[in-house]
């Protein structure tokens, strides 16, 4: 049936507003920070019998846009092969080469059904605490299979025809070194759904089934017809970019990621051949991922692109297998987000060459993944994971944005006072990295300074990032920023991990910190066409050093008026 442009406009908007409120949902029931306060979680409304993107929430993460259709999928497939399939059943998963990103992503995908079948799926992801393996929190920068990551849970069924499956919750649980924190966040994730399945049940009476099918087959037309539209109005032609990774972790050599971009007409190819094959350690991302990366670094590039499957139906995707990109089981899959932001740079770094007026430089490129881990003095374990910000890339219109969140989402970085609260730890630095900005006419964005002192006996530090040695690029001839930096404290001295980036086990004693400063954003256009005065503020307000400024810039901004150029 044909749909009026009005209804379809009402029907987009409720659509979004239950994948919305079952974000909202999550986010104010759910135990563990990173959820809670950091919003690393995703919902979303996925095609009955394709798995595909229809709807999601516009706090949820972006990259989960495209992987929760590939665990949608998995799930369809699962059905079909059991056969078991009846209203009321909840699948949950963590397996990331069937549903994408890491093990610490618990998926959970509920079949919704109207008059005795299946309408489309809902699903729910979050980033747990702790899903065991040899590292708390789940970031092994050792690691060689997934074994070595954490628990590893295929697509079985939580709920049947509404009963919980207490065994399956055991299982889990005892897998955990956090039962509380999972317990509490799988409770809420199974909440968020059950609200889904009310409002899809309010809607579906409202508006009638036929109506609501084929607004959302509508609205995947449309998001194609945009797609097309904003390709066709890029010149043809074909640029490659390439980046490179630390290491995997293992082996202490530079991972290449290579893309070549290439527009004919409405049609967009990204070929990622030439990208280093199979890593030993846990850089590796699988296929399903890497597509919805592109999905990622394509509506950045193309901001008014909704979030729909259709969005990718003109854009051709070749992923070398075997390769980094391409992970087989068991390889490790742990570090994905480092994989995946240094894929979104080099997608940028090629568009930039196409279309420098729609592109940003590179963003500062790592989470640096930190745990600190141990026991407090009355037995109770306790687990600090979180991840940092850093520095945007300079864009057409203005400088980049200082101490930001990554762009592969839109988690924010856990509020100190959250952190400190709930872990025997103290900040005693969170601030701007001066001079960590990539030059141009507008510079990237500032980094941060984060030293963090043990306040318990005793616990363990591990670290994964990356941009320890390829610094985040400029673009339209924007310069680079600066490279991430590790460092800890082991009695008076304060050392550096032979990998750069990443570090595993260090041991800590009352009163010894780390410290991180991470990477400001690329800048982006010529740094001489910087205005003096920018410059000068930059410098009264601390953010670049005078000496700084005067290599990138020349003197000029010390004759701008003001007091920096006094």
């Amino acid at each position: 049936m044909t749909i009026d442009p009005i209804t379809l406009a009402v029907l987009a908007g409720r659509l979004e507003q239950i994948a919305d409120e079952m974000d909202a949902t999550l986010f104010r029931s759910a135990f563990n920070p990173i959820i809670a306060e950091a919003h690393d979680a995703s919902h979303g409304i996925y095609h009955a019998t394709t798995g595909e993107t229809m709807v999601q929430g516009k706090s949820g993460l972006p990259i989960f846009v495209g992987v929760m259709a590939v665990a949608a999928r998995a799930v369809i497939d699962k059905a079909a092969r059991d056969g078991d399939l009846v209203e009321g059943d909840v699948y949950v998963f963590n397996d990331a080469h069937i549903g994408g990103t890491h093990l610490s992503d618990m998926r959970l995908v509920r079949p919704y059904f109207h008059d005795g079948e299946v309408f489309c799926h809902l699903a729910s992801v979050g980033h747990w605490h702790d899903v065991g393996g040899a590292v708390p929190g789940n970031y092994n920068p050792r690691a060689t299979e997934v074994f070595q990551e954490a628990f590893v849970l295929p697509p079985v069924k939580l709920v049947r025809a509404g009963v919980l499956q207490t065994d399956i919750v055991d299982i889990v649980m005892r897998n955990t070194r956090l039962p509380t924190s999972a317990k509490g966040d799988l409770a809420a994730q199974m909440n968020a759904l059950d609200l889904g399945v009310k409002r899809m049940d309010a809607l579906l009476a409202e508006y009638g089934a036929d109506t609501v099918r084929a607004a959302l087959d509508a609205l995947g037309d449309r998001a194609e017809a945009l797609a097309r539209a904003e390709i066709a109005a890029l010149p043809d032609g074909r640029w490659e970019a390439e980046d490179y990774l630390d290491n995997d972790g293992i082996d202490d050599v530079p991972l290449p990621i290579r893309v070549a971009l290439e527009i004919r007409g409405d049609r967009l190819t990204l070929d990622f051949t030439g990208t280093a094959g199979p890593a030993k350690g846990p850089v590796n991302i699988s296929k399903g991922t890497a597509i919805a990366c592109v999905y990622v670094a394509i509506k950045h590039v193309f901001p008014a692109l909704p979030a729909n499957a259709g969005v990718m139906r003109p854009i051709d995707v070749v992923v070398p297998e075997p390769s980094l990109l391409a992970a087989q089981f068991p390889a490790p899959t742990g570090g994905y987000t480092e994989t995946i932001l240094r894929m979104i740079d080099v997608i940028f770094s090629a568009a930039a060459q196409a279309a420098p007026e729609r592109v940003v430089a590179n963003a500062y490129g790592t989470i640096n993944a930190l745990s600190i881990a141990g026991t407090r003095g009355d037995g109770r374990r306790w687990v600090m994971f979180s991840f940092y910000g850093g520095g945007h890339g300079g864009s057409p219109e203005s400088d980049g944005l200082n101490h930001g969140n990554a762009p592969i989402s839109t988690a924010t970085i856990p509020p100190v006072e959250i952190l400190e609260a709930a872990y025997p730890i103290a900040f005693r630095q969170w601030a701007l990295r001066p001079d960590s900005a990539g030059a141009g006419a507008h510079r990237g964005g500032l980094g941060a300074v984060y030293e963090i002192e043990l306040l318990e006996e005793s616990a363990d530090a591990f670290l994964f990032g990356e941009r320890g040695r390829f610094a985040p690029k400029g673009v339209a001839g924007g310069g680079d920023a600066a490279l991430n930096a590790f460092a800890f404290q082991q009695g008076e001295t304060m050392e550096t991990p032979a990998l750069a980036s990443k570090a595993l086990g260090i041991r800590l004693a009352r009163g010894e910190r780390v410290r991180l400063e991470t990477p400001g954003g690329g800048g982006w256009g010529d740094p001489s066409k910087r205005e003096p005065a920018a410059v000068a503020r930059d410098v009264a307000l601390g953010y670049q050093s005078a000496a700084a400024a005067d290599a990138a810039y020349g003197t000029a901004w010390r004759a701008a008026p003001g007091e920096a150029g006094r």
